[in-house]
């Protein structure tokens, strides 16, 4: 794919597709956030203005269903793959 053809990556983005800062453009294309200077994988939602990630919290689950998250603060660099 032609780097042409991806979307600018938005200061903020959630996996979560009831999420307002949900993009479905920028999810066709492979991205890669690294926290601290490492890769991370199991980010949910990030911003990099404010310089946070959420991750999930274990096992654990909400009374929803949905994993608990906890927000992590430090420098944030998402990318295309």
């Amino acid at each position: 794919m032609n780097d042409t053809t991806r979307p600018e990556l938005p200061d903020h983005l959630s996996i979560d597709p009831r999420n307002a800062a949900y993009n479905a453009a920028v999810f066709q294309h492979d991205i890669g956030i690294k926290f601290n200077g490492k890769e991370r994988f199991d980010v949910e939602e990030y911003c990099v203005s404010e310089g946070w990630i959420k991750v999930p919290a274990g096992k654990t689950l909400d009374r929803k269903g949905r994993a608990l998250l906890i927000k992590l603060k430090g420098q944030v660099e998402a990318f295309y793959k």
